[in-house]
């Protein structure tokens, strides 16, 4: 349930991103759920490799700076995402830098007053 949950949050946080960010789209509600799956598949198979090699790469102040690493981490996936699929649509990797720090944010805020409902 938890998973379910997570998705949907993943979901409407793509999809009102979309709604806020220029060169941010997405095909409806229905894409924003596509998308947001395949991003989660990408997370789960590829975000911690990612995240390690470029851990190393910056010679361990990738590490340090964790947030700012998994905020590329999560860019770069966010273009690997729509690489991959027809529902979501990005037009630099700024625009995917921005994305993901709106998703991020718009995500928490959602699972926080998610949390205060229990």
């Amino acid at each position: 349930m938890h998973m379910l949950l997570s998705w949907l949050v993943l979901s409407i946080s793509v999809w009102v991103t979309a709604g806020i960010l220029p060169g941010f789209s997405v095909n409806g509600f229905s894409g924003a759920i596509k998308a947001a799956a395949i991003f989660g598949i990408l997370n789960w198979l590829l975000g911690w490799f990612i995240f390690v090699v470029l851990g190393i790469a910056t010679l361990g102040i990738g590490f340090l700076l964790a947030f700012l690493t998994r905020w590329i981490v999560m860019a770069l996936l966010l273009k690997f995402t729509d690489a991959l699929s027809s529902s979501l649509k990005i037009k630099s990797f700024g625009t995917a830098i921005v994305g993901a720090l709106l998703i991020s944010g718009i995500g928490t805020l959602a699972e926080y007053g998610i949390s205060a409902l229990r």
